[in-house]
């Protein structure tokens, strides 16, 4: 083999594992483990420094907005969790005291949990009724 191929080669495996080595650490990071408000609590310390994905129901009344923040708790099975939402995105008109939520982002050390995304379920009084679909 003259000196082009093998250098070519060289080149080539090197751009390849690049490449295969940031595909699989921004894998990694992007990875968000789903947990319920219960199940988070009860992760103690292991939740610290993990992207999490907690689902509760919003606490009546607890929604707070402030300028920098918007502050809100869920709860599932008599657990309580205070979320504060930092993201830029608007929150869905859905998301009210009392609908079921979605928030991603991380467990900070105070015990409270950081969100950069909040989604929220439709209440059922969108969903269809299928026994009355196509009567008239």
């Amino acid at each position: 083999m003259d000196k082009r191929k093998v250098k070519f080669l060289i080149g080539s495996l090197i751009i390849v594992v690049s490449i295969a080595w940031i595909g699989f650490s921004s894998f990694d990071e992007s990875l968000a483990y789903y947990k319920t408000v219960d199940e988070l609590k009860a992760m103690n310390h292991n939740a610290y420094g993990k992207r999490l994905r907690v689902a509760g129901n919003v606490v009546a009344g607890s929604i707070e907005r402030t300028s920098s923040a918007i502050n809100f708790k869920l709860e599932q099975k008599g657990e309580i969790l205070p979320i504060r939402y930092v993201g830029k995105d608007l929150l869905p008109d859905t998301f009210k005291g009392g609908a079921q939520a979605l928030a991603e982002g991380h467990l900070v050390r105070n015990g409270d949990f950081e969100a950069t995304k909040i989604q929220a379920k439709c209440a059922s009084k969108y969903e269809a009724t299928y026994g009355n679909v196509g009567k008239k």
